[in-house]
C-alpha cells in the first residue's frame, strides 16, 4: 500500500471519536476503558470507513478479533498512545488523533493502574455524536455487542500523564 492511499483510507474514515468510561467498582470493574470508534459520515459511508478503520488497524499492526495486544511493554513505541491532562484525554493513532473528556472515576482509576482498556470499534457508530450525553443503555447496547467486540482491536495501554 503506498502512502497516497493510505491517506485516502484515512479519509473514508469520517468522524474518529473517542469514549471513556469505567466499569462498575461495586462489581470490581473499575477498569479505566477507553473507545475509538468512527460516526459513519465518511465521503463514501460506513462500509468504507469499516473498510478504511481495517486498514488503520493492520497497517499500524494491531490485530481485529479477541486477541488483547499489551501496548504497556513498549509503551513509547507502541503505535497507539494515550495521554491525561486534568479530565482530558488524547489519543494519538499514526497520523490521527482524538481527544475526550473523562469522568473523574475514570481519570482516578487510570491514575492508580497507569493504564487503561483501549478498544477501536471498525464498526461504525452513528448515535454517538460528541457532544451528546452517551446513556449506560446505549454504551451496553454498543460496546457490549458481540459483533462490534469481535470487529475490534483491543488492547491495554499505558496512560501517560502530562506533568504541571
Amino acid at each position: 500500500m503506498t502512502s497516497t492511499q493510505a491517506e485516502i483510507d484515512r479519509s473514508q474514515l469520517g468522524t474518529l471519536s473517542v469514549l471513556a468510561w469505567i466499569g462498575d467498582p461495586s462489581d470490581g470493574h473499575d477498569i479505566p476503558y477507553l473507545l475509538a470508534y468512527t460516526l459513519g459520515d465518511g465521503p463514501k459511508g460506513p462500509e468504507a470507513g469499516e473498510a478504511a478503520a481495517r486498514g488503520l488497524l493492520e497497517e499500524i499492526g494491531l490485530p481485529i478479533g479477541d486477541v488483547v495486544m499489551d501496548g504497556t511493554l513498549k509503551a513509547s513505541t507502541f503505535p497507539v498512545q494515550i495521554l491525561l491532562a486534568d479530565n482530558q484525554v488524547a489519543l494519538t493513532l499514526p497520523g490521527l488523533n482524538a481527544t475526550c473528556t473523562a469522568p473523574d472515576e475514570w481519570v482516578a482509576a487510570a491514575v492508580e493502574s497507569g493504564q487503561a482498556y483501549f478498544l477501536f470499534a471498525t464498526r461504525a457508530w452513528p448515535e454517538a455524536v460528541p457532544g451528546r450525553p452517551v446513556t449506560a443503555e446505549l454504551l451496553q447496547k454498543f460496546a457490549g455487542d458481540e459483533e462490534v467486540l469481535t470487529s475490534s482491536a483491543h488492547c491495554v495501554l499505558s496512560v501517560q500523564r502530562l506533568q504541571k
